[in-house]
């Protein structure tokens, strides 16, 4: 129907015609596929939720005489970093905690603070205190270094988020006699409440399933900066279960995202604290998918009422408890507010934003209309994925 190379020349012309997933379910009920195909070069998505598999790496300025953080002990604002790399890298994960804690007095299981924090500190201009123990060397001789430093202390910082954009996850409920507290939030006993974390018709894996315009090198919108796809992302399955359309059944795709930390927004890079688990990091990631063909119109118009989430059983014998005999709902099921398992109304609630990932759908149309986002051919597929044929 149309290349990249041509609808990129759109972009730079001011002529391209961008639609969030959201806007494009309605076209394509009012215009059918071979209509809403024709008059759209792209469609936006986007997701906002909490992210556990995210980091940061940075190379700090060298000190005088010169430092060796490989092999030492660091710790930004108390909590610890890897610095196994070389003598400047070094590595957070937002889910690192301090040693002693801290805890919330009032709700003990509630970790205040950790990795998650001070990577959102550091986006929004803040400094942090970075605390340096190691031996020395004749070429790096200083053992010892503390210092107040901000993203423009730091000759790079890399946002790398080795998991990222799960195709398809649970639906946690709990089917145990007591409360527990897990990533997926507090699931109350004797089936209290049902958590998902999702962005339904928005999710960007979702608009594309079977991956056919997304690959390793893919340009993403990643937390206000412009990212990349760079390998398929841990955890990734490459031969799912499928559904009639392309959807997945069973756990399926992942992405690993990187991109510029000094280019990102606190807007779409939050710190969480989950009660009873620990930090972690929600993350804004945003795909835009190129209309090739007919094909990637059809599956970019899945609805709410399309996408099915399987029920799984978080208690005791997760994850070997009741998982197959609990059904699957729809995301329209759960943002009404209740499902139904065994015959009982279960309140749901969700762990990620959709309105975020509304307003990044919408921030990445804008940025592609306004020729500030240009796409990117695939360099390479991704396991278990076929490139459609204009981007192959």
């Amino acid at each position: 129907m149309r290349t990249l190379e041509e609808i990129n020349a759109k972009i730079k012309a001011g002529k391209v015609v961008v639609a969030t997933a959201e806007e494009v379910v309605g076209i394509v009920k009012q215009r059918g596929v071979k209509e809403a195909a024709r008059m759209v070069d792209v469609v936006t998505t986007g997701t906002f939720g909490p992210m556990c598999s995210s980091g940061i790496y940075f190379n700090i300025k060298q000190t005088t005489p010169k430092i060796k953080c490989g092999g030492g002990r660091v710790l930004i604002d108390g909590v610890p970093a890897y610095a196994g790399w070389a003598a400047a890298d070094i590595m957070l994960g937002c889910s690192a905690l301090p040693e002693d804690g801290p805890r919330n007095a009032v709700y003990p299981g509630l970790f205040k603070f950790g990795g998650a924090h001070i990577i959102e500190k550091l986006v929004r201009g803040e400094k942090v205190k970075l605390e340096i123990k190691t031996y020395g060397t004749d070429c790096y001789p200083r053992k010892e270094h503390v210092a107040e430093v901000g993203l423009a202390d730091l000759n790079e910082a890399v946002m790398f988020n080795p998991r990222n954009a799960y195709q398809l996850y649970n639906v946690a409920v709990n089917f145990g006699k007591r409360s527990i507290y897990t990533y997926m939030g507090v699931l109350k006993g004797r089936l209290g409440n049902a958590n998902y974390s999702t962005a339904g018709a928005l999710s960007p894996l979702l608009n594309d399933p079977e991956l056919r315009t997304v690959g390793i090198g893919t340009r993403v919108f990643f937390a206000g900066a412009h990212g990349h796809v760079v390998w398929p992302g841990t955890q990734h399955v490459a031969d799912p279960v499928r559904l009639e359309g392309g959807l997945p059944a069973t756990p399926s795709a992942t992405l690993a995202l990187m991109g510029d930390l000094k280019q990102m927004d606190p807007a779409y890079l939050r710190a969480a604290s989950i009660v009873g688990y620990g930090t972690s990091l929600a993350v804004g990631f945003g795909l835009p998918i190129p209309v090739v063909d007919e094909q990637v119109m059809a599956q970019c118009a899945v609805s709410d009422e399309d996408i099915t989430y399987p029920i799984v059983d978080y208690s005791e014998n997760y994850p070997l408890g009741r998982t197959a005999d609990l059904g699957r709902v729809s995301m329209a099921q759960l943002m009404s507010g209740h499902i139904e398992i065994d015959g009982k109304s279960v309140p749901t609630g969700g762990m990620a934003s959709r309105a975020r990932g509304r307003q990044i759908a919408g921030e990445l149309k804008s940025r592609i209309e306004a020729g500030k986002f240009l796409l990117t051919r695939p360099a390479a597929p991704l396991p278990g994925a076929t490139l459609a044929e204009a981007l192959a």
